[in-house]
């Protein structure tokens, strides 16, 4: 019979060490790319809480006369902080759910945008400080002269900025890697009995 052939338990125990073999790899390749959002959100946490600095800095700087100018592009920015904070916690509950990544993308697109267009504003401002000092303009990334005020939250976020796209570089790797590992015949086969599904990359 079947159950008594040596050659039946020989393929099975082949079979069973290459399906644990082929999970622990799935669970190894999807913990990366939890553990690498992880690292992307606590650079998105810190931005967020740079931009809430930005804003009391302001209203403390500039006082009534925000009703007069830069009123509209800080009120936009905040509102772009609480859409981006708000995608990023969904996000962080479903980092593996393209849907939620995906609207974190556009949320951080929203909120680059923000920034620039009320940085623009604030810097075309008269009632900034005169003193000007070298930067690099927030839209376009040009050389140009800033007020000294503002020239520190731009040179902060710039170097946000950086640590940001280094933290998605290594979380879209991550997804890569394990959104190949599950379309691969015959793991593809082992994902669909476990559920692994495709991620999303920012």
């Amino acid at each position: 019979m079947l159950w008594s052939s040596p050659l039946f338990w020989i393929a099975f125990a082949v079979f069973l060490f290459w399906a644990l073999g082929a999970y622990n790899r799935l669970m190894r390749l999807r913990s990366a790319v939890l553990q690498s959002f992880g690292s992307f959100d606590a650079h998105m946490v810190r931005l967020v809480a740079l931009l809430g600095e930005f804003g009391a800095a302001q209203t403390v700087q500039r006082g009534s006369l925000l009703a007069d100018a830069g009123a509209q592009e800080l009120a936009a920015l905040q509102g772009a902080v609480t859409q981006f904070s708000a995608s990023l916690a969904v996000a962080r509950a479903r980092p593996l759910q393209g849907d939620a990544v995906a609207a974190l993308a556009a949320a951080r697109e929203v909120l680059r945008a923000t920034w620039a267009t009320a940085l623009q504003k604030l810097l075309a401002d008269p009632v900034q400080p005169t003193a000007l000092t070298p930067a690099v303009d927030a839209g376009t990334g040009a050389p140009g002269a800033v007020p000294v005020g503002l020239s520190v939250w731009q040179v902060r976020w710039e170097e946000h900025a950086v640590q940001n796209e280094q933290a998605i570089r290594v979380f879209n790797e991550a997804v890569v890697q394990y959104n190949a590992a599950i379309a691969q015949f015959p793991a593809s086969l082992l994902a669909r009995v476990f559920g692994f599904k495709a991620a999303r990359a920012l």
